[in-house]
């Protein structure tokens, strides 16, 4: 399950410093997108215009990185819904 796919698409390019260095921010940004909107962060969420920039190099390195990937899987959210 993912519950931050944030996390899962950091961990898929090499990590914080990969993805700062690919998208062009400092890895603090990175880091931002792991936390909740309550702490500054985008929630767990990679930031679309980055997400195209991280798309684009996976595809030209060879990573495996799908769209989907930046997206909250559909059985959490499933399982978010029934908790309620």
């Amino acid at each position: 399950m993912i519950l931050n796919p944030a996390k899962s698409v950091i961990d898929k390019v090499g990590g914080y410093a990969a993805a700062a260095r690919i998208v062009g921010k400092h890895v603090t940004g990175i880091y931002r997108w792991t936390y909740p909107a309550e702490r500054g962060g985008t929630g767990g969420f990679v930031p679309p215009a980055d997400a195209l920039k991280l798309l684009d190099h996976a595809r030209a390195a060879g990573l495996s990185l799908e769209p989907a990937d930046f997206l909250q899987a559909p059985s959490v959210v499933a399982a978010e819904e029934g908790a309620s």
